[in-house]
């Protein structure tokens, strides 16, 4: 369920609502392309996982990188969970945002030096270390602090998860994560340490996963681990999940999370381990809509276009990952009603952007017109935090609404602004 629903105006014409704030208003004042995000849907998600954890111990640790908008940060911190971080500019994020150190863990493949004492300054939970080489710099900048460094391994289980292979990271060809092997030796060596403090162990198989199995099957390997782990005298008092849960973006079925967690803490029942699990997608995608401005139609030998203001750089998914997502009117159009110019028929929704792999969606059935305006449904997550400048277009603004109030959270980018940070060369300089 979202906040994004039809309302049917007097003249019997639908049009799409973001809670209650009229789409087609909030697009005429602030220009498209936009991103609106809903601040009731954002936290009904956030209390289902909140629910669904119950009274086990543990911690739902939001995935910074799905969406890191401030407003969308702040949202979280308000509700009090915690947040899962990969860089030091998100670090700095929820720290703007209001969200507390003592609650995110940091994950990621290539912690640099520099992060990693920040982390340590501010007290962050939890490092998720991926590497033997990680874990001895980890070390090295903890003891050069005098601190100690909470790690935990993230092993890799060699799961299948069944989704896009640039999505799946349980896998051995994948970048994340260690072997079983090699975290035997990284616990030890972490154990013996003075300055690392063994506290869990951590696993992320994928990203869009619509079972439950794929966790499950991860969850007995890393479980035998520990249990193995206790044997040598290293104790943990914490398993991550990560994240991954999928979401509906058409005819997908994934599980709601009260079913996911509690498969997961039926399983964890009695071990004394605190559970965190790294939601972002599954939060923040059917939070979230991009709304687009038909520009023009076109017809090319057969094949019908609908050119839109929105592109590849403002969402890039389908692109990357051929992902389809939803396009809906704002303003569904008076079937009877007689309009110069609208077109019925199955369009590809493409971008100004010059390439060819610049589309929203292809073979939309629609009836449109210039000046339509279109939602890309559940861009929420992986929309504009993955958008780029790219052909030297600005990024669009993102607007949060709550009730029948709305607020601009990051303006649209000018022109000027795509290249403040660049300068000619001097005119001294000698070419050729």
């Amino acid at each position: 369920m979202d906040h994004f629903e039809y309302r049917t105006d007097a003249d019997g014409r639908r049009t799409l609502f973001a809670e209650d704030c009229n789409v087609a208003e909030l697009a005429k004042a602030h220009g498209t392309p936009c991103y609106i995000y809903s601040a009731a849907t954002l936290t009904r998600h956030v209390k289902a996982y909140l629910a669904a954890l119950g009274d086990y111990p543990g911690m739902i640790c939001y995935a910074v990188k799905a969406n890191s908008n401030l407003a969308v940060l702040n949202v979280m911190a308000r509700l009090g969970i915690g947040f899962d971080i990969v860089s030091i500019g998100e670090l700095e994020r929820v720290l703007a945002a209001g969200g507390q150190a003592d609650r995110m863990v940091f994950s990621g493949v290539g912690k640099q030096p520099h992060e990693m004492r920040r982390a340590l300054e501010i007290g962050v939970y939890c490092f998720n270390v991926e590497s033997f080489a990680e874990l001895r710099a980890l070390a090295d900048v903890a003891s050069s602090m005098n601190k100690t460094a909470r790690v935990s391994v993230r092993v890799n289980p060699d799961v299948d998860a069944g989704t896009h292979p640039y999505i799946s990271t349980g896998l051995k060809e994948n970048k994340f994560g260690v072997s079983f092997d090699d975290a035997r030796a990284m616990y030890r060596f972490a154990a013996d340490h003075s300055a690392l403090e063994v506290t869990g162990i951590d696993c992320h198989i994928g990203s869009q996963i619509t079972q439950t199995a794929p966790f499950l099957d991860a969850l007995e390997k890393v479980l035998a681990m520990i249990d193995e782990l206790a044997a040598q005298g290293i104790s943990l008092t914490h398993i991550d999940l990560g994240g991954g849960l999928g979401v509906q973006y058409t005819t997908e079925t994934p599980p709601h999370p009260r079913d996911y967690a509690a498969a997961i803490v039926k399983r964890l029942q009695g071990t004394g381990l605190k559970l965190l699990l790294e939601p972002g997608r599954s939060i923040a995608a059917n939070a979230g809509i991009l709304v687009t401005r038909v520009e023009y139609l076109k017809e090319n030998q057969g094949r019908h276009f609908a050119l839109v203001d929105a592109a590849m750089n403002d969402l890039i998914r389908p692109s990357l990952y051929n992902a389809h997502q939803q396009i809906i009117p704002v303003t569904e159009p008076i079937v009877d009603a007689a309009e110069a110019g609208r077109r019925e028929a199955e369009f590809d929704i493409v971008g100004p952007v010059c390439e060819s792999g610049d589309f929203l969606g292809k073979q939309r059935r629609l009836s449109l017109a210039h000046g339509d305006l279109l939602a890309v449904r559940s861009a929420g997550a992986y929309g504009f935090v993955m958008s780029s400048n790219y052909n030297t277009r600005a990024r669009a603004p993102e607007i949060m609404v709550s009730g029948s109030q709305h607020f601009v959270v990051r303006q649209r980018e000018k022109i000027a602004d795509l290249f403040a940070g660049e300068q000619v060369l001097p005119e001294q300089v000698t070419l050729g």
